[in-house]
């Protein structure tokens, strides 16, 4: 099950207080101050964990919270700093506060760390305050809270190819074609519910791969909550290739259906429609006028200015030169900085 949005407040430990204690031994006299400091409380800190792929471990976890700092003790004992909360996070989360909708952070790289709360600092024990005219002092400082935030966490799966299009088109079936991911295939709308990530390999060289990203049909209102909306498009907005499938048995239909797709593009709030992409017509082995179906993709194309090509997923015809088509385009969209 893909979660990818969750709220969660983070607490870090608050320091430890500072403490008051004399030294007093036999022989002594007038030992002084010798309280210690207090400890420092723990952070909380978000770790990317490559392992992960969902939200889902913390759907349920309302409430992180890092231990306080120990409490100073005499002779000059400073109290034991607590050890920091760690939460692992899958790559591509993004963090916002929750009240004020700011950026935090962007966690994308395996092992990258944030510190999303600090820890209080310990206050300081009667010693520190020990002067030439104050030789006996009295006070010690209270640790300090630590900090406490809601925050909003946003898993955007990390692809290199985005796959889009009207349900049925075809997506679930080429990604069970091209990769070993198994997503549910069936011959009804919406078959696919959450998105699916797959591994493709060049079939040139099998060390040259990418990833692919298989997201739910989008219909005509999408953006305004029509189907299943829009909310998986946030996954291919790290995608910096999109591929855009039609079915080619729609026949006339396929240019209207390009159309739907492009403009539920241009209409979400981070528009897509200027990502390279390459159109794809599927489902070729069930196409009864093939010259005619492929003259009719090929003048959608080029009303786009964008590539095209036909494959059948089913038979395999027409896959290999297309991932090589994308395996191209993705390196040079990963030169480009």
């Amino acid at each position: 099950m893909l979660i990818d949005s969750v709220r969660i407040t983070v607490r870090a430990g608050a320091g430890g207080n500072g403490c008051v204690s004399f030294r007093r031994e036999k022989y002594v006299p007038r030992g002084g101050p010798n309280g210690g400091d207090g400890g420092r409380g723990g952070s909380v800190i978000l770790e990317v964990d490559e392992g992960l792929n969902t939200l889902l471990h913390l759907h349920h976890r309302r409430l992180v919270k890092a231990d306080n700092g120990q409490n100073g003790r005499g002779s000059n004992k400073t109290g034991a700093g607590s050890d920091d909360t760690v939460l692992r996070v899958p790559p591509g989360t993004v963090v916002r506060n929750s009240e004020t909708g700011e950026l935090i952070g962007d966690l994308v790289a395996p092992g990258q760390r944030l510190v999303v709360a600090n820890g209080g600092r310990g206050g300081r024990g009667n010693a520190r305050f020990a002067s030439a005219v104050n030789r006996a002092p009295r006070e010690a400082e209270e640790g300090e809270p630590g900090e406490e935030f809601v925050l909003e966490l946003e898993l955007k799966l990390l692809a290199d190819v985005g796959l889009v299009g009207l349900p049925n088109a075809g997506k679930s079936t080429l990604l069970s074609r091209l990769s070993a991911a198994r997503p549910k295939v069936a011959d009804y709308p919406f078959t696919t519910i959450e998105p699916h990530l797959g591994v493709v390999a060049s079939p040139d060289d099998e060390l040259r791969t990418l990833v692919m990203a298989d997201l739910p049909g989008l219909i005509e209102g999408a953006h305004q909550g029509a189907g299943l909306g829009t909310q998986f498009l946030k996954h291919v907005e790290r995608c910096p290739v999109l591929v855009q499938l039609v079915d080619l048995a729609d026949g006339d239909a396929v240019k209207a259906g390009v159309d739907t797709i492009r403009g539920e593009l241009e209409a979400h709030e981070a528009p897509l429609e200027s990502r390279p992409w390459v159109l794809v017509g599927t489902k070729l082995d069930s196409v009864t006028d093939r010259e005619r179906s492929l003259a009719d993709l090929a003048a959608v194309a080029a009303g786009y200015g964008v590539r095209s090509t036909a494959i059948s997923a089913v038979t395999g015809e027409g896959v290999d030169p297309l991932v090589r088509l994308l395996l191209e385009l993705v390196e040079e969209a990963r030169k480009t900085p």
